[in-house]
This record gives C-alpha cells, structure tokens and sequence, in this order.
C-alpha cells in the first residue's frame, strides 16, 4: 500500500531504524517537483544539508544546480534525494545495514514521484538502486531500466570537485539524460 508524502516524511523524521539517527541534526527527507520526470540520487546528507534539513545544499549541491541548469531544467523542475536520510558521521560511506534501512523510505519516494529517468550520483546511488556489483568508473553513462524506469549511473558533483576531469563524461551522460526524457515524452504523447 502507498503512502502519503506527509506520511513518509512523518516516518523518516521519526525514524531510528539505526545507528545514523544518533548523530543527526535533521533528517534529510529530498526537496523539488513531486511529480517530477527526473529524479537525483545521491549518497546521503554532508554536514550542510545535516544542518539545514535539505539535500545538496553544499559545495557539491551548487555544482548539481549548475547541472540541472545546464540541462535546461531549474531544481524546483526535478526532485532530489538521496539514499540514506542521516549523516554519516564524518561523511563517511553509508554502511550496508545503513542503506539497507533507507531503503524502503527511497522506494516509497519512487512510488509517489513515478519518475521517468533516475540518475544516479556516485557509486553508492548506483548500488542501492541497480546492483552491488556497479562500478562507478566502469558502469557510468550505461542505461539500466528497471521496472519501466530508465536509471543512468553518472558520478557524484563531489567527485567532480577532487577531479574536474571527470565533469566531461558526466555532462555526456546528463546530455543521453535529456535525450532519454525526450523520448519519453513522445511515447506519453503518441499513447495520449
């Protein structure tokens, strides 16, 4: 059964299904469009979005705005969010029980979007979302759909501040992203 959003938000605030919930300042429940066609997923929250109750609001969080206007969209177009709803002390990895806990709360966002295209920001997105067995560097810009939703795997806005080199390929796969919502939006128009 699905619930609602005040509902899920209402179960993530509350929720101490482990250990993250300890060292939380807010949780980070996801902002934007919830009838978006295009969701983000990154990792989980930095001490920014920790202090400020929303996602990608840090350095890494002005370089995805950059990206989302790069593609022609603003971040009230989209909705972002990440896999796990806690900061991990120190920014660490979220574990993989951690993960394992978020992610009913992650599904249940995908329920009431319906999204059309996830991208997938780093590895740990990638993991939760299409397999275990993804690597970054080798799987990124390769689509995956999964139960009619397409999933692109690119790198996180954080791995482009350590290696600027990298924001190439990341744009390429943003680019097959916008051409993918394209194409999904004739289909939607011809079945209309």
């Amino acid at each position: 059964m699905q619930v609602s959003w005040q509902t899920l938000q209402e179960q993530v605030s509350q929720c101490i299904s482990c250990p993250l919930c300890a060292h939380r300042t807010h949780t980070v429940f996801g902002e934007g469009n919830p009838h978006a066609s295009l969701l983000f997923v990154g990792e989980g929250p930095g001490a920014d979005e920790d202090r400020m109750g929303r996602p990608f609001v840090g350095r890494a969080g002005q370089l995805l705005d950059k990206m989302i206007q790069a593609m022609g969209l603003q971040r009230e177009d989209v909705y972002i969010a990440n896999v796990v709803k806690c900061r991990p002390p120190g920014n660490r990895t979220p574990l993989p029980e951690e993960t394992r806990a978020c992610l009913p709360y992650l599904r249940g966002q995908f329920a009431l979007i319906r999204p059309k295209v996830i991208v997938c920001l780093g590895a740990t997105a990638a993991r939760a979302i299409i397999s275990e067995d993804i690597r970054i560097t080798r799987d990124r810009g390769n689509w995956v759909n999964k139960k009619g939703i397409w999933i692109m795997p690119t790198y996180h806005p954080a791995a482009l501040l350590r290696d600027p080199t990298k924001k190439r390929e990341t744009w390429q796969d943003l680019q097959e992203v916008m051409k993918k919502l394209e194409e999904t939006d004739v289909q939607n128009a011809a079945s209309e």
